[in-house]
C-alpha cells in the first residue's frame, strides 16, 4: 500500500506543479473551512471552550476523514490505478507549492517596479501583519518569511502525512491546519477555544518542518558559508521561534541567503518583537524572494526522494517480517 502512496504523491506533486489552486475551482479546504466557521459560531460561547474547541475539531477530522476515506475506498474497489489517481488528485489539493511561489511573485513585481504600495496589498493577502506601512525591506522579510514557514505547512507537512496514511492523513492534516489558521490564536476570544487545534498542529508538524530545514541546507549551496555552518545557525535560531516549527524554515532560509528573518511586526497595531533568524551578513533585497522561491523548488522533490527511500525500507520491512 505505502507503494500507492507513493505514486499518489508523486503525481500529486506534478498535478499542482502544473494545476496549482485555481481561485475559481471547487477547493476542499474552502469546504473544510465553511463547516469550522458554522461550527466555530456555535460552539465558540458560554464556558467549557476548551472541551468545545476539542469537540469542534474532532467533528471536522472525522467529517474530513470519513469522506476522504470513502472516495479513495471506492477508486480501489474499482480498480488500483482509480485509486492511486484518486488518492493524487485529493493529496494535490493538500499542498499549495505553485500557490505559494506565485503569491511570493505577486509581491516581488510590484516591488521591483518600485510600486510599494502594490507590494504592501499583496503582501497582506498572505501574512497577518500590518503592512500599509512596511518599507521594501521588510515587505521582502514578509514575503521570505512566508515563502520559508509555508514550504513545511504547504507542501512538505501533507506530503510526509500523505506516505503514512495516504490521502485521508493528508486531509486530516490539512483540515488540522486549517482548524489552527482559523481558530489558534492566542486572543481573549480563541486562546482557549483555540488550544487542541494549535495543539494538534504543532504535533503534526514537528517532524516535517525540521525534515524540511534539513533538506533545504542539503540540496541548497549558502551564498557566504559553508553547509556545516549553515545547519549550525539553524539549530541555533530556530528554537528561538515563538512557534516549534515554524523556526526551522525560517532559520534555514536566512542562514542559506545570508539574511537576518525575524523582529518587529505590527498586528492591528499592537508590536510583536519576533526573535531574529539567520546573520545580518547582507542587507533584504527583492531578489531574495526570487531566491527563497528557488530554494523551494529543490527542497521539495529532495523531500519526494526521501519519502521514496524511506517508504521502500518500509515496504521491504514489513515483508521481510
Amino acid at each position: 500500500m505505502i507503494t500507492y502512496h507513493l505514486a499518489a504523491i508523486t503525481m500529486a506533486f506534478i498535478i499542482d506543479a502544473i494545476v496549482g489552486d485555481p481561485p475559481k475551482w471547487p477547493h476542499p479546504v474552502k469546504w473544510i473551512g465553511s463547516l469550522i466557521g458554522v461550527l466555530r459560531t456555535k460552539l465558540n460561547n458560554g464556558e467549557n471552550k476548551i472541551f468545545k474547541g476539542m469537540l469542534m475539531l474532532l467533528i471536522v477530522l472525522f467529517v474530513v476523514g470519513s469522506a476522504t476515506f470513502l472516495i479513495v475506498w471506492l477508486g480501489y474497489m474499482i480498480h488500483p490505478i482509480a485509486g492511486v489517481f484518486a488518492e493524487a488528485v485529493i493529496i494535490s489539493t493538500t499542498i499549495a507549492q505553485k500557490s505559494l511561489k506565485e503569491a511570493a511573485l505577486e509581491v516581488y513585481h510590484p516591488l521591483k517596479n518600485g510600486d510599494l504600495s502594490g507590494a504592501r496589498l499583496k503582501l497582506s493577502y498572505i501574512v497577518g501583519r500590518d503592512t500599509d506601512r512596511l518599507e521594501e525591506q521588510e515587505i521582502v522579510r514578509g514575503t521570505v518569511e512566508t515563502v520559508a514557514e509555508n514550504t513545511s505547512d504547504g507542501i512538505t507537512a501533507p506530503l510526509f502525512w500523505a506516505l503514512i496514511g495516504g490521502a485521508p492523513l493528508a486531509m486530516v492534516y490539512r483540515a488540522v491546519n486549517t482548524c489552527d489558521s482559523m481558530v489558534g490564536y492566542k486572543n481573549e476570544r480563541y486562546f482557549e477555544f483555540g488550544r487542541a487545534s494549535a495543539k494538534l498542529d504543532d504535533i503534526l508538524n514537528w517532524i516535517p518542518s525540521r525534515v524540511t530545514s534539513l533538506c533545504m541546507i542539503a540540496v541548497n549551496k549558502p551564498k557566504y558559508m559553508t553547509k556545516r555552518k549553515a545547519w549550525e545557525i539553524v539549530l541555533r535560531d530556530a528554537k528561538k521561534h515563538p512557534s516549534p516549527n515554524s523556526g526551522w524554515g525560517e532559520a534555514a532560509v536566512g542562514s542559506l541567503l545570508g539574511i537576518q528573518l525575524g523582529g518587529i511586526n505590527y498586528y492591528q497595531g499592537v508590536v510583536s518583537n519576533r526573535a531574529t533568524m539567520g546573520e545580518p551578513i547582507t542587507s533584504l533585497e527583492n531578489s531574495h524572494i526570487i531566491l527563497a522561491n528557488k530554494i523551494v523548488t529543490r527542497t521539495v522533490p529532495f523531500f519526494i526522494l526521501l519519502l521514496w527511500i524511506g517508504g521502500i525500507i518500509i515496504e521491504m520491512a514489513s515483508t521481510w517480517s
